[in-house]
């Protein structure tokens, strides 16, 4: 890990400053964090421990549905806006850079498709799964892999990131509006009802809340205000194993047995039309 990722890092031990030392990172009152071989930097609180994130096959999954590309419509909004966003915060200076945090970054597919789209770009992949930390650390020589427990704390320093990335995942609202620099913008990307409707029943998968967007406004309300908001929808075609691979890299994963799941996908065509259908909502601290 660069660093100069490090750097914006802070113990979460102690809440100082951390700094790199050949592979070590460490803060000044001697708490110190090695780096993985894999190259993520593990600051998951001892008491944290037993915390359930993505498993292995979860991630596998992932990382060979998004490398198809089905998800694009999705990274470009992410890509524009986060374009336009960093131009009117206008941050970057000569030997500095603009921070992008991904909070629930798995793979870091999103992250390092924003990344990619700017020299002075650096991105951190934050995410509770080191099966995820681990591609998450490969996966952008400007992006760095952090585990955490992202819903306790952030392990960043105040005012480090001048846009932050929410797609699917939880949100802590408080740490947030913490870490996110003065006029910088928070991206949630949450799904719609229509979003894989074609499947749900199907298949037996997780339905979208039907509160979701008051519950996501609650969530943030108070910490942020809603600055603007993008539908993006398309259908896609996918093919029998693309269909697996799309219900084994999410939640519904874990209520479906595999041989029972087989068996729902075979009665579907072969392609089907699935909707995408998903709304990328803009934020500001308040």
């Amino acid at each position: 890990m660069h660093p100069e990722l490090v750097s914006a890092l802070r113990c979460p031990v102690c809440g100082d400053p951390l700094g790199l030392t050949a592979r070590t990172a460490s803060c000044p009152r001697g708490h110190s964090y090695d780096l993985a071989k894999q190259g993520y930097l593990n600051l998951l609180p001892s008491a944290s421990t037993g915390i359930e994130g993505d498993s292995a096959p979860m991630i596998e999954a992932r990382t060979t549905f998004l490398s198809t590309g089905h998800y694009t419509p999705i990274l470009n909004a992410l890509r524009t806006h986060t374009t336009q966003r960093l131009s009117e915060l206008a941050t970057g200076t000569a030997g500095s850079g603009d921070l992008i945090v991904e909070v629930g970054a798995g793979t870091g597919y999103y992250l390092a498709g924003v990344v990619g789209d700017g020299s002075e770009r650096w991105g951190l992949a934050l995410d509770v799964s080191r099966y995820a930390a681990r591609r998450a650390a490969k996966v952008h020589p400007r992006v760095g892999s952090v585990i955490c427990d992202a819903w306790r704390e952030i392990p960043l320093r105040d005012d480090a990131a001048q846009v932050i990335l929410n797609v699917f995942a939880p949100r802590n609202a408080e740490e947030m509006t913490r870490v996110l620099a003065p006029g910088g913008s928070l991206l949630v990307v949450t799904p719609n009802q229509a979003h894989l409707a074609e499947l749900v029943g199907v298949l037996g998968m997780v339905r979208v809340d039907e509160e979701k967007e008051r519950r996501l406004t609650e969530s943030l309300a108070g910490s942020f205000e809603k600055i603007g908001s993008e539908a993006v929808e398309t259908v896609m075609r996918l093919d029998h194993p693309a269909v697996e691979r799309l219900v084994a890299m999410t939640p519904s994963a874990r209520h479906t047995e595999p041989g029972e799941l087989t068996e729902r996908i075979a009665v579907l065509p072969d392609p089907v039309e699935v909707t995408l259908s998903v709304t990328l909502s803009i934020w500001r601290a308040a």
